[in-house]
C-alpha cells in the first residue's frame, strides 16, 4: 500500500472514531483512548485538505448512523463509560483485522470496525523464501516439497537483486516468477488440505480475522458508505436490555470444503479459491516495489461471500 493510501486509511479511521464519540456522547458517556495509533491517525488526518476532510466527515456520519441502529448496546444508557480506540496495525498480522474497537467493560461487550477507503482488499500478505505462509495462515508449517519448489524462484530473484534490476526489466516475470510461485502455493494448500480438513475454516479466520466485525468502506465516487457484517461467531447485533437492533444480523458459517483452487483463466498472476457456503477469494501476486526483491505481495480480495453476510449501502445526503 502506498504512503498516500496508508495516510488516507488512517485519516478515515480518525474521523470515524471522532464521529462515533460525538454521536454516542449525545446519549451516554463515551471516551476516546489516546494511544500511538490514535496519534498516527491524527497526523494523517491533518495531511488532508479541507475538501477531503469534509468528504470523509460525510462518509463517517453515514456509517456511524447505521452502526448505532444495528448495535443498541452502544447507546444503552448507563453509568459506565464506553471506550473507543484505534488498534495497532500489528493486530492485523496476528489475526485481528478490526481497526476500531467499541468497548463496554462493565458488561464485557465489544464490537469492532474494519475501515477501508476506496478499496476492498482483504489482506496484503507476502510470500518469500523465508516466510512460512502455512504456519502463519492456518497453523501448519509448509512442507519440504514447498520449500524445494520455491527455492529456484527466489534464487533467481536474489541474483536479479544483486544486479540492481527493476521488475520491469525481467524478461519474463510471469513464466519465471509468478506462475511457478503460484503453482507451489496451490500445490502446498492442496497437499495440506488432503491431510487437514479444517484448513478452509482456518483460511477464512486468517483472511478475515478471528473476531466478528463490520467492514466499513467509503466509496467516494459513488457518494456512498458500504457496510458489511462479518458475524461468524454470533456477537454482532445483540439487543440491549430495552432495545433490539433495527435488523437481525445472521450468522455466517465458516467453510468446510475447498471446491477448487486454480489460476483465473487468462491470468498468470492470479488464482481463485472456491469453498463451500459461497466463500470465494482471489489472490493476485505482484511486486510491491519497483526494484527487484526476493519477496512478493498478494492483493487478496473477497469476491464471493455467503448470503448471510449482509451488505448495506448508505448513500450520503
Amino acid at each position: 500500500m502506498s504512503n498516500k493510501s496508508n495516510n488516507q486509511g488512517r485519516a478515515y479511521e480518525f474521523i470515524c472514531l471522532l464521529t462515533l464519540n460525538e454521536e454516542i456522547n449525545k446519549i451516554r458517556p463515551a471516551r476516546i483512548i489516546i494511544n500511538s495509533s490514535y496519534l498516527a491517525a491524527q497526523r494523517a488526518w491533518k495531511t488532508l485538505n479541507a475538501a477531503m476532510q469534509n468528504l470523509y466527515k460525510i462518509s463517517s456520519y453515514a456509517a456511524v448512523a447505521k452502526i448505532v441502529a444495528l448495535e443498541p448496546r452502544m447507546i444503552e444508557k448507563g453509568e459506565d463509560v464506553l471506550d473507543l480506540l484505534i488498534q495497532a496495525d500489528e493486530k492485523g498480522e496476528s489475526g485481528d483485522v478490526r481497526d476500531i474497537l467499541i468497548i463496554r467493560n462493565h458488561i464485557h461487550w465489544e464490537i469492532g470496525l474494519s475501515l477501508k477507503h476506496n478499496h476492498f482488499a482483504v489482506k496484503h500478505s507476502r510470500l518469500s523464501d523465508r516466510l512460512d505462509f502455512g504456519n502463519k495462515w492456518y497453523g501448519i508449517p509448509c512442507s519440504q516439497n514447498y520449500w524445494d519448489d520455491i527455492r529456484p524462484i527466489f534464487s533467481y530473484l536474489h541474483a536479479c537483486q544483486k544486479k540492481h534490476l527493476k521488475f520491469r526489466d525481467l524478461p519474463d516475470k510471469d513464466k519465471n516468477v509468478y506462475v511457478p510461485l503460484l503453482k507451489a502455493f496451490i500445490y502446498e494448500i492442496q497437499r495440506q488440505y488432503s491431510k487437514h480438513k479444517n484448513i478452509p475454516s482456518k483460511l477464512v479466520e486468517y483472511l478475515l480475522g478471528e473476531y466478528d466485525f463490520y467492514k466499513i468502506i467509503s466509496i467516494d465516487k459513488e457518494r456512498m458508505t458500504q457496510i458489511q457484517s462479518y458475524n461468524l461467531h454470533g456477537t454482532l447485533g445483540m439487543s440491549s436490555q430495552i432495545q433490539k437492533p433495527t435488523m437481525i444480523i445472521p450468522i455466517a458459517s465458516l467453510p468446510t470444503r475447498i471446491v477448487n483452487l486454480d489460476f483465473v483463466p487468462g491470468k498468470q498472476n492470479t488464482v481463485e479459491l472456491y469453498m463451500d457456503g459461497g466463500w470465494q477469494f482471489s489472490f493476485r501476486i505482484h511486486n510491491a516495489k519497483t526494484d527487484v526483491e526476493p519477496s512478493l505481495k498478494f492483493d487478496i480480495q473477497l469476491v464471493g461471500m455467503p448470503a448471510a453476510i449482509i451488505t448495506l449501502n448508505c448513500f450520503w445526503e
